[in-house]
């Protein structure tokens, strides 16, 4: 017998049980994971809620959960929640910020500090390289829909975010106008700076306004007064002295419009070159910056305006502005979601590289923002190695107040109603799907199907033993036998090998 033909027996359309990761589970989106058609009523962990919270008042939560426990799915479905919300209530939106590929930042860091060892680089790694991670992630697909272009996932600004600009307080234009030159994309960023000073209508300074009449009035008055001199003026006061004077004028006039053209731009040098060294998770040239500083107003490039410092209160003032910017499109805060940190190249589920990475977030005033909710899915080797820090990082954690889930677990009854759902999930069109007890012997006892999830903890190998209960007992019967259920001995010899299976690789001696 076949797999298929057994599932076709009991009315399943699919395998419920071959799905392995959330983010690739045609299953798991249909049962309200993140296909936005989905049933509003999929099955969530039973701390769901407590990790969601109110996202009228967007919160932090601290999850650390073993590999398959579900860490994925609870991002996937936070995304669900967050866009039913929106909907909803389109006045009070929650941006949604994904932090889950830190490779770029990563490797921005090693880059930046080199003949270190890879650890001794992610050491380096700060809390302000996350702040600034945070808005090079946001700021780039807001000038994308400012801009008309379609270079970054979209971001929902309404239909004329142009029109909504330019209607806004002239603070507003300015703040995005500054987070543009300081945290857009590296590519073409001066001429995007010039393209949104624009499309914003935010005119030069004042200074710079003159200091452009001046070159253009100048050369006109000069020619003008050599004209009249050597029209009107008499012989005798046509002397060498008179030329020179007049050459004298033409090479400040000259010496001036090369520093118009050159000078600023090469002050502007020095701070871009401390924008450079300070950003490290953008990977743009000091001149890059220079060239977008030097298109904004002079009050805009003072330096305790930028972030040329290591200090958190620059970045702090910088997500300010771009929730005030954000206001003006109906955002009234964010979530971001810190997830896969196990995964970048650089750590390789390492724990004392992901404890370098990740520590620097464990601030009780980045948690702790009023309009960002921090949503940490972390790997469970992290809480072993928090539960061995000091008590001073723990005072500056206040871990106490993060919604902290020391683990995601799992029971048996819990694992029963998602394997049932997931049932359900893969019934044919209008049929209900059988339960997952008419999978089994009337000797095999909804206790006894209870007990053998319970020991697989988590989701991933709940699914690994039903998967390979489904083939064992196919590949055990002919197609003439018609033996539709899943016998005792199966039952429990496939949960003997499966636990073997985890405790192997518990101790590190499989690798799945």
């Amino acid at each position: 017998m076949t797999p298929s033909d057994f599932l076709e027996r009991h009315g399943l359309a699919e395998n419920p049980f071959r799905g392995e990761e959330a983010r690739c589970d045609d299953v798991f989106a249909r049962m309200g994971g993140a296909d936005s058609t989905a049933d509003p009523h999929g099955v969530h962990h039973a701390d769901f809620e407590k990790i969601a919270g109110d996202l009228r008042r967007p919160s932090s939560s601290v999850v650390f959960g073993e590999k398959g426990a579900g860490k994925t799915a609870i991002r996937l479905q936070l995304e669900r929640r967050i866009a039913g919300f929106n909907k909803a209530n389109p006045d009070r939106k929650v941006l949604l910020i994904p932090h889950d590929d830190l490779n770029a930042l990563l490797d921005r860091v090693h880059e930046r500090t080199p003949g270190k060892s890879v650890l001794e680089s992610l050491q380096q790694v700060r809390l302000v390289d996350h702040v600034d991670a945070v808005l090079h992630a946001v700021t780039p697909r807001v000038i994308d829909a400012v801009l008309d272009r379609r270079l970054s996932p979209e971001i929902d600004l309404g239909d004329d975010p142009r029109k909504t600009l330019r209607k806004a307080e002239a603070s507003v234009r300015h703040d995005l106008l500054l987070l543009q030159a300081v945290y857009d994309r590296a590519e073409q960023a001066p001429l995007r700076t010039r393209m949104l000073r624009r499309t914003l209508r935010v005119g030069a300074s004042r200074g710079r306004l003159m200091a452009g009449v001046l070159a253009v009035v100048a050369p006109l008055g000069i020619a003008g007064g050599a004209s009249l001199f050597y029209t009107y003026a008499p012989e005798d006061w046509r002397t060498p002295t008179a030329i020179l004077a007049l050459a004298g004028v033409i090479a400040v006039y000259l010496l001036y419009l090369l520093w118009l053209v050159w000078g600023e731009g090469f002050l502007l040098r020095r701070p871009g070159r401390r924008l450079r060294r300070q950003v490290r998770v953008i990977a743009r040239a000091e001149a890059s910056y220079a060239a977008s500083l030097r298109l904004l107003p002079r009050a805009s490039r003072d330096a305790s305006i930028l972030p040329m410092t290591d200090s958190d209160e620059a970045r702090y003032a910088m997500l300010d502005r771009l929730w005030r910017v954000l206001a003006a499109f109906g955002y009234a805060g964010g979530v971001l979601v810190v997830d896969r940190v196990d995964e970048p190249t650089l750590v390789s589920g390492d724990p004392d590289k992901m404890r370098a990475v990740i520590w620097p977030m464990m601030n009780n005033k980045f948690l702790q923002q009023p309009r960002l909710g921090v949503k940490m899915l972390l790997p469970v080797e992290l809480r072993h190695a928090l539960f061995r820090e000091s008590s001073a990082f723990f005072q500056e954690a206040r871990l106490d107040k993060q919604n902290m889930i020391e683990r995601l677990e799992w029971t048996g009854p819990m694992l029963y109603d998602l394997c049932e759902a997931r049932l359900a999930a893969c019934a044919k069109p209008g049929t209900a799907g059988p339960t997952l007890m008419e999978l089994f012997e009337p000797d095999v006892s909804r206790q006894d199907v209870i007990d053998a999830l319970d020991r697989m903890h988590q989701p991933r190998d709940a699914f690994k033993l039903l998967y390979r209960l489904l083939g064992d007992h196919c590949a055990q019967v002919t197609a003439g036998e018609e033996r539709w259920r899943i016998p005792r001995h199966t039952l429990q010899n496939v949960v003997k090998q499966e636990t073997e299976r985890l405790s192997q690789l518990y101790r590190g001696v499989r690798p799945a």
